[in-house]
């Protein structure tokens, strides 16, 4: 049972994982703040709204609930567990093609505003890969929220490293005028991941697991976890998690 401080003083984070296109590694970056702050200590609620390979759901389904992205009342709960919950951090994994629901509800049911009034903040991490679709899908966002979100650009290297279409782009720039974090997400090895996915398995039961362990990696592929988690935990650590 998570433990949350009824001080006035204590602000709950909405965090919404999205970034639209499929593929650019939401899901990844959702379950690595969700082990972030398990291994920290930080109580946290999940929602996952992929309905069929909901990540949060598989790996952290002690913390995490499904949540329907075309049912007001379902998103409703996320803004309720903020309010009811001062302090907590609410992690919500977005799955491809959810923008435009998740952004007509905040709209129709003035989000926004209670934020301001209520005390709780708001945090959109856009994941990026380093193709023009995630540019295109970054303008929109910022034309639509402008500074009224706390922004948090990913850039992650899951399919190359090259951001220089973001960067002549302007739109880098913009974004971090409207004050936006910046942090990058290091390409993990591919067989690393397929260990871990395969055998369903959180960061850390991987990072962990016993040398004979039927789940474990082998020892040079838990070195290279833990230095991919390390760098990434210092990332997480800059956009204030």
């Amino acid at each position: 049972m998570q433990i949350f401080s009824d001080s006035p003083q204590a602000v709950s984070k909405v965090h919404f994982i999205g970034g639209e296109k499929g593929g650019v590694g939401k899901s990844m970056v959702a379950r690595l703040i969700a082990q972030f702050l398990i291994d920290h200590q930080l109580p946290f609620v999940g929602f996952d709204t992929d309905r069929s390979h909901g990540a949060l759901l598989r790996f952290y389904a002690d913390f995490a609930s499904p949540v329907l992205i075309d049912r007001y009342e379902a998103l409703d709960h996320i803004i309720e567990t903020a309010v009811e919950q001062p302090g907590c951090r609410v992690l919500v994994d977005l799955a491809a093609q959810t923008h435009e629901p998740l952004v007509r509800w905040m709209e129709e049911s003035g989000v926004l505003d209670m934020a301001e009034q209520t005390g709780f903040t708001l945090h959109y991490w856009h994941v990026m890969d380093s193709g023009r679709d995630s540019v295109d899908l970054l303008t929109r966002l910022l034309d639509r929220f402008g500074s009224r979100i706390n922004h948090v650009l990913v850039l992650n290297q899951l399919r190359g490293g090259d951001f220089t279409q973001l960067e002549k782009s302007g739109q880098l720039e913009r974004a971090q005028a409207l004050g936006a974090k910046v942090i990058t997400i290091k390409r993990l090895h591919e067989s690393v991941v397929q260990k871990i996915d395969t055998h369903n398995v959180s960061f850390w039961a991987a990072r962990n697991a016993s040398a004979n362990s039927e789940t474990s990696l082998g020892l040079m592929e838990r070195q290279r976890l833990k230095m991919w988690m390390n760098h990434a935990y210092s990332e997480l650590e800059k956009a204030g998690v």
